[in-house]
């Protein structure tokens, strides 16, 4: 009688989480297309194409602080070795 209960209760459990899993098929059907349907693609395709070329191209971008700035790099100062003063009192980090 507890191995028919356990049985239950696995199904119960098991019909639920089966209904989660999603349907996907691993070998889909090939449609072949008809020779007018390539050549609408192709149509399409030519279309699509002359219409990416009538885009103009993008302005360089608005830099509004443009003249502000300077472009050039001002060179640094030459580092001199400086000499270590003497710290009085005991050293603390």
């Amino acid at each position: 009688m507890k191995l028919l209960r356990g049985a239950a209760v696995s199904i119960l459990l098991v019909g639920p989480a089966y209904a989660q899993m999603p349907n996907v098929n691993l070998m889909p059907e090939v449609q072949h297309k008809s020779p007018e349907e390539k050549a609408q693609d192709a149509i399409r395709d030519k279309a699509y194409r002359e219409s990416l070329r009538k885009i103009p191209d993008a302005k360089a971008p608005n830099d509004p602080w443009g003249d502000v700035r300077s472009n050039e790099t001002t060179p640094s100062k030459p580092k001199t070795a400086t000499t270590k003063s003497k710290k009085s009192g005991p050293a603390t980090n």
